[in-house]
């Protein structure tokens, strides 16, 4: 697409020329190492960008939120900046008055292009400038589906013209989609020919094989291009990409989202912060480590068996709420008014401080910050015989807090039901994760956890 390419000239020119200007400003001298500086930043901001989504299209996104991924990307460039300046023992040779400026000269023009770069693409799709028109084969649901999304997407390059089905009218799924039907394939061939269209996608099932090679061979020799619009929605996809295995190219279903880049972003973030907290929060750790100690009977920290990355064993830390360790093959599920919590376990899990000795956890790699929340052993295995896909959340590290435990699904789940409504909270997060997504659950984390009931 254009939009990333553009963006990414847009940030280079700017980075390029902000830090010469800076050092100007600030009558500080220009030599070989403001180059570097400039490529260094160019390609860690690409680096972060990425993983942000800066880069790609924003899909409805909202103006605020744009702002605040902006800021992100480029503070956690210059975050790295330093780190390479530290590593390199240069960082004594850019002033902090430079530094300092060109942080916020830089950082404000980033947005600013980027606000004005999305308002002008975004306007001229809705011109119908540099669209391309495209056809649907396929009057069904994932075609309809396909439409909407194009709709709703301004910068996804298509206008679509309409829809093409040789089924009759009472095999069309009805919709509410504010597209025509124009024809059948033939119709459809004939305007292709009269380069009438540009694209073609087929929406069909993947059942109907034949039809697809037919349409194939059919429009194999016109000028249009042709896309197959694979029907995997038949399926529960987790986070599903293009791939190679063998060189044959194939489609994950149940994957990963934290591969490559965004996974080292991730990791980064959850070293940053938690080092960072461990720190800052560290007389709150005392003071707990204290009230547990002396309000009752046994050990301080409790450590649980539980199901880490791809169903690995783990050990997981926490401040001691109860009477009794459980951690056999049977763990009763700690319940509102549970007479095995203690009065000081009682306010450490109403405030979730219970938690905070997992920051250990980020720290050696076994947890996220963000991520499903791990559970006992126990529960695992007789969840996973109930709860179809249940497994599929241990396809990343969990997490000291959710977004399951931050839209409604915190706290016991003596029912199946709840625990289907907290395992789909998990696959929305793992099919829908970014850096973004992270901080949010962070924040609303904050605000969930003073409203929670105590249990």
């Amino acid at each position: 697409m254009l939009l990333p390419v553009v963006l990414r000239v847009v940030d280079s020119i700017l980075l390029c020329a902000t830090l010469p200007l800076v050092q100007w400003l600030t009558s500080q001298p220009q030599n070989s190492l403001t180059t570097i500086a400039c490529l260094v930043s160019c390609i860690a901001l690409f680096v972060v960008g990425e993983a942000c989504g800066i880069y790609r299209p924003s899909r409805g996104r909202s103006a605020d939120s744009e702002v605040v991924i902006c800021t992100l990307a480029w503070s956690l460039t210059c975050i790295m900046l330093l780190l390479v300046g530290v590593f390199t023992k240069q960082i004594d040779s850019f002033a902090r008055s430079s530094m300092v400026l060109w942080y916020v000269i830089c950082g404000l023009l980033l947005i600013s292009s980027h606000m004005t770069v999305r308002a002008v693409l975004e306007s001229m799709g809705k011109r119908g400038v540099g669209m391309k028109r495209t056809a649907i084969i396929g009057a069904n649901r994932l075609g309809y589906d396909i439409a909407k999304n194009a709709a709703q997407s301004t910068d996804s390059g298509l206008s679509v013209v309409g829809f093409f089905d040789d089924r009759g009218c009472e095999r069309r799924l009805a919709t509410d989609v504010d597209l025509p039907f124009v024809g059948n394939t033939s119709d459809l061939l004939a305007m292709v020919h009269r380069n009438e269209i540009d694209h073609v996608l087929i929406a069909l099932p993947m059942r109907a094989e034949k039809r697809i090679q037919s349409l194939l061979n059919e429009f194999g020799n016109t000028t249009a291009s042709v896309y197959i619009v694979p029907d995997f929605f038949v399926f529960e996809l987790l986070h599903s990409r293009w791939t190679h295995v063998g060189g044959l190219p194939v489609v994950s279903v149940f994957e990963s989202p934290m591969y490559g880049v965004d996974g080292w972003v991730k990791r980064a973030l959850d070293l940053t912060l938690s080092l960072a907290g461990v720190v800052l929060i560290s007389p709150v750790f005392v003071i707990c480590a204290l009230l547990v100690k002396f309000s009752s009977k046994g050990p301080v920290f409790f450590r649980q068996k539980r199901y880490g990355l791809d169903g690995k064993e783990i050990l997981v830390w926490k401040f001691r709420s109860m009477f009794t360790c459980d951690n056999g093959p049977v763990v009763k599920q700690a319940t509102k008014g549970d007479p095995r919590i203690t009065r000081v376990g009682a306010i450490l899990r109403k405030t979730s401080l219970d938690e905070l000795p997992q920051l250990f956890n980020v720290i050696e790699g076994s947890m996220s910050l963000v991520g499903p929340r791990p559970l006992a052993n126990a529960h695992n295995e007789h969840f996973r015989k109930l709860v179809r896909g249940f497994m599929m959340r241990h396809k990343v590290k969990p997490g000291i807090t959710g977004l399951a435990q931050v839209e409604g699904s915190r706290g016991e789940t003596e029912t199946v039901e709840k625990m289907e409504a907290r395992i789909a909270l998990d696959h929305r997060y793992i099919r829908e994760w970014s850096v973004w997504m992270d901080i949010k659950i962070l924040i609303k984390t904050f605000m969930v956890v003073w409203k929670q009931d105590a249990y």
